[in-house]
């Protein structure tokens, strides 16, 4: 099975995902962390970044880390964030999931973060 070729790893840091009003601009010191994604549609401009970064956002949520994917993944495998979130749902832990060009990142809360572990490995995954 595929996932038994996945390895995965976990962040120790903290991040909070905010919203803006899509005309705003990026603020400059998201810039700063060692870690963010930001999204912008005509609906949003979402942006993920350490928690400890100053955002005036019109709403957020703390408290989140990751697990990574090690990649780079191959654009032709099938399945990775289905397989990954389809457990984490089955465990009943909500996730924030975020694909990049090499891997994907889903983003649960800190809170959760040993169930998601346990689930995954239970699972066959292996974290590294």
């Amino acid at each position: 099975m595929m996932k038994a070729t996945l390895k995965l790893t976990v962040s120790p840091d903290n991040y909070s995902i905010h919203r803006l009003d899509p005309a705003s601009p990026i603020p400059e010191n998201v810039l700063q962390s060692g870690t963010y994604f930001i999204g912008k549609t005509d609906e949003e401009l979402s942006i993920v970044c350490d928690s400890d970064l100053p955002i005036d956002s019109t709403n957020s949520v703390s408290g989140w880390s990751y697990i990574k994917v090690m990649g780079p993944l191959d654009f032709n495998l099938q399945g990775v964030l289905s397989g990954i979130s389809g457990i984490l749902a089955d465990a009943g832990i909500s996730i924030c999931a975020i694909s990049t060009f090499d891997t994907d990142y889903v983003f649960v809360r800190i809170s959760d973060l040993d169930k998601a572990e346990s689930a995954l490995e239970k699972a066959g995954y292996e974290f590294v």
